[in-house]
């Protein structure tokens, strides 16, 4: 069997889905990896690396795409010019990040090509899956990436420090969500000296939150489902979100830091930083919103941008795992390994709809979209896939409670 590793073509990306370290499983596992020349350039892994670790470093896309039983790459393959789709082989399988729900297009032109697709993003909350959770790896990176591109853009300095000129104060920080990217943004302005509040609608992470050293902020929520059954942040409706942005407005006033991560997978973010209290800011302050890509939680948040207003910094980045590209990409690659490990068997593709790891990321076979779950069983979690509170830089997270 062949896995085909092409260049990532998405604008920015500078991760590969493949790192010598899995090559080298892979080929210990009687598996033929095939790679675009240049594929891990961006992520600072050389051909040569690559061809000693046992795989075929061929020189144009089509290379790959054409001749490869599954094709392994972090995002999913373009439509556009270059139309990586129309490369695919029929019957070939795709593993990757396909953002399921918010980009319904995508699978079905997947599916009219003939092509088995399973979503990494797809991966089920469940103890041995843990180590195939791309999601929550790229949102520890996205965390930690978040707290040290807002200590670049404060105007002041980020822990106490005791000096000739007397003693300054931390920088107040607040983290909205304390999930993956919320707890891993939390230790690194633990890291840096600041004084942490920390907002969840969860009462089951206070113990987390303290257990970093920040002060946690309770949401109050008067509801008969604040979480799923998988220990999530459900979705609370707009009503729920006014209440949330009086309960933060105080804190968000007197915060110097704030890193955002509120997604509902699927939906537009939550505003949950308002005009209003941006104004209540003090000048100088910045804002990390993890959820631009859907929107953002903050009014003035553009994807990819720097806005300053009322003398706050927004910054709005959508893909932080990729301004860490080696560290990220091995993470990715190494989850993405696994996962094979669960994929083929005996060098044959095994879509085994009795396992549950798979079931939930299969997304189109046989021509056909597969229902959300990938044709989850009746007696499995109704509400496995209901929205909550995320925070990852990309569309969703699912960190553990």
């Amino acid at each position: 069997m062949i896995i085909g590793i092409p260049k990532e073509t998405t604008p920015g990306e500078t991760r590969v889905a493949a790192v010598p370290e899995t090559v080298a499983r892979m080929v210990r596992a009687n598996l033929e990896v095939v790679i675009q020349a240049g594929a891990g350039a961006g992520a600072l892994f050389a051909d040569e690396q690559y061809a000693k670790a046992g795989a075929k470093v061929v020189g144009q896309a089509d290379d790959v795409w054409c001749g490869a039983d599954v094709i392994v790459k972090v995002n999913a393959p373009r439509s556009a010019e270059p139309d990586e789709v129309g490369m695919l082989k029929k019957g070939a399988t795709v593993v990757c990040l396909l953002e399921p729900r918010s980009k319904p297009d995508q699978l079905t032109r997947l599916a009219e090509a003939g092509v088995t697709a399973l979503a990494l993003d797809n991966v089920p909350r469940i103890s041995r899956a843990q180590s195939m959770d791309v999601l929550s790896s790229m949102a520890s990176v996205a965390g930690y990436k978040a707290v040290l591109l807002a200590a670049n853009e404060l105007a002041g300095l980020m822990p106490m420090m005791m000096t000739a000129a007397g003693t300054l104060k931390p920088a107040q920080a607040l983290v909205i969500g304390a999930g993956v990217a919320g707890l891993q943004a939390i230790a690194t302005l633990r890291r840096l000296g600041a004084a942490i509040a920390a907002a969840d609608v969860r009462p089951a992470v206070e113990q987390e939150v303290a257990s970093l050293g920040a002060k946690f902020v309770s949401m109050n929520v008067a509801h008969e489902k604040p979480q799923t059954q998988g220990g999530y942040a459900a979705d609370l409706g707009e009503d729920f979100y006014s209440q949330e942005q009086d309960i933060l407005r105080p804190h968000v006033a007197k915060a110097e830091v704030v890193i955002t991560t509120a997604l509902v997978p699927g939906r537009t973010a939550p505003v949950l930083i308002t005009d209003a209290m941006l104004a209540e800011m003090a000048p100088g302050s910045v804002i990390v919103d993890l959820a631009a890509a859907a929107g953002g939680n903050c009014t003035r948040t553009k994807p990819d941008e720097r806005v300053v207003h009322e003398g706050v910094t927004i910054l709005g980045p959508t893909n932080l795992p990729a301004a860490v590209p080696t560290d990220a990409s091995v993470m990715f690659a190494r989850n993405a390994a696994k996962f094979l490990e669960e994929l083929i068997a005996d060098g044959k593709l095994n879509i085994d709809m009795e396992n549950e790891v798979i079931r939930a990321m299969l997304v189109t076979r046989d021509g056909k979209v597969v229902p959300a779950g990938g044709g989850t069983k009746p007696d499995a979690d109704k509400n496995a896939d209901a929205a909550r509170i995320a925070d990852i830089g990309v569309d969703k997270d699912g960190s553990p409670s």
